[in-house]
């Protein structure tokens, strides 16, 4: 009996002294769809984005109307919790199609480039299947920069808006 609560406890705290840490950005690009509802595609090293990205997902909520769609919306994101190659911030494309959420997410243009250019380019190839259709609506354009705004200040998140 001693000897089995003896190897439960030493086995207890080994797990919470050498249990693993963050998870380290990853080198590859990073898909998560959830069919019906979104998809996130983030370049590599951007994966600690996900969680923000996701409370987005969850404040604009469930898309009654599935032929509405969105314009593209880009911002620049500087979470003190991402970074990728070696730069503090990165760059969210999101927008709606047919119903569904779409998100990118990419590194900043190099030294004298154009963010809003980067961002576009990368969420054009790769919505390059996705056909733009359904009707355009400034309710779920509202909605969707409300959501982010309000996520990243709960979350301290600090986010500047490329498009306008």
């Amino acid at each position: 009996m001693i000897e089995t609560l003896t190897v439960i406890t030493i086995s207890v705290l080994l797990l919470i002294f050498f249990r693993p840490g963050k998870t380290p950005p990853l080198e590859s690009r990073l898909t998560i769809e959830r069919p019906g509802r979104y998809q996130i595609i983030l370049a590599p090293k951007l994966n600690l984005a996900q969680p923000f990205i996701e409370a987005i997902v969850e404040r604009v909520g469930v898309l009654e109307d599935p032929t509405l769609s969105s314009e593209m919306h880009c911002f620049s994101v500087r979470d003190k919790h991402v970074t990728a190659h070696d730069k503090d911030v990165y760059l969210l494309a999101v927008t709606c199609r047919s119903g569904i959420l779409y998100f990118q997410g990419t590194p900043p243009a190099d030294e004298g480039g154009n963010d809003l250019e980067t961002i576009r380019k990368f969420a054009n190839d790769v919505l390059e299947s996705v056909p733009a259709s359904g009707t355009q609506s400034q309710k779920i354009d509202d909605r969707i920069v409300a959501a982010i705004s309000e996520v990243a200040q709960k979350r301290g998140i600090d986010i500047s808006n490329l498009s306008s």
